[in-house]
């Protein structure tokens, strides 16, 4: 173990411990899979949060959930996406993932930047938190598509591979940016500093993409395996993404229609 895994296995288990706690509490028949398998312990008082955001109380809940039992409901939780960007000190890629799902769909999900702004220096306002619900919207941040006729592929920073490489060299990008956290490549989607998000590798787990799904679709984006697949997330559901991730907030087919073949056969669902 080294001093930076360590750091990060710490930072991992606190937050999930707080948030899984603290969701169990208030949800207790809700199935809650968090990405650190913790063992069962009581978790100290302090990490229990028990308040919550007025901005959501005052949306009204769409028609197509008000029946739902509380029993029917997966959250899928990353404590801290990006952890080897944390490590690194790379703190704008962290977010902390928070997707619900039901019928196997992701219907809401947060992602908090606990350190969005960090750069900005004395006075700024440090994190923010960005939210969404299908039918309702999504908050927190601006929308903004990517520049027309531009084709900006957003992709891994530490998972390279001659694959991965090779699928994005076949969609001609204009240009490529690597950063850590499927949370924060969903954000340069929302946020119009990318096109696309292609990841044609297995290493993507389900609560990598349930929070971002719910908000890129609540704004009219689409996610998918490499395949065109939509992700399921269903409690029984294996957690590896194994066929990788396209993702963009316009021009879905544009992207899909371009994955070669040798990427799409290396790839099995």
């Amino acid at each position: 173990q080294t001093g930076a895994d360590d750091l990060q296995t710490k930072a991992d288990r606190l937050v999930q411990m707080s948030i899984c706690a603290s969701l169990s509490r208030k949800f207790p028949k809700a199935t809650i899979i968090g990405e650190e398998e913790l063992p069962p312990e009581e978790v100290n008082e302090e990490l229990i949060e028990d308040g919550h955001c007025e901005e959501i109380l005052k949306k009204t809940c769409p028609a197509q959930y008000t029946g739902i039992k509380e029993e029917e409901l997966v959250i899928w939780v990353d404590p801290l996406d990006g952890t080897k960007e944390y490590t690194e000190g790379l703190l704008d890629h962290v977010t902390v993932l928070i997707g619900i799902a039901y019928g196997g769909k992701a219907i809401a999900g947060v992602i908090n930047q606990p350190y969005y702004n960090y750069e900005a220096g004395a006075g700024a306002v440090l994190g923010r938190t960005i939210w969404g619900v299908l039918g309702i919207g999504a908050f927190g941040f601006q929308l903004k598509e990517a520049p027309a006729g531009k084709h900006i592929i957003v992709t891994t920073r530490s998972h390279s591979s001659t694959l991965v490489n090779d699928c994005i060299s076949a969609l001609n990008p204009d240009s490529v940016i690597r950063v850590g956290g499927a949370g924060n490549k969903i954000i340069q989607l929302i946020e119009g500093k990318a096109s696309a998000y292609v990841f044609a590798s297995p290493g993507c787990k389900k609560w990598d993409t349930c929070a971002p799904e719910a908000i890129l679709h609540a704004v009219g984006g689409k996610i998918t395996d490499i395949h065109g697949n939509s992700f399921q997330y269903n409690k029984e559901v294996k957690h590896m993404n194994s066929a990788g991730v396209l993702a963009t907030l316009r021009n879905y087919d544009y992207y899909a229609s371009r994955i070669p073949n040798t990427v799409k056969q290396s790839l099995v669902p």
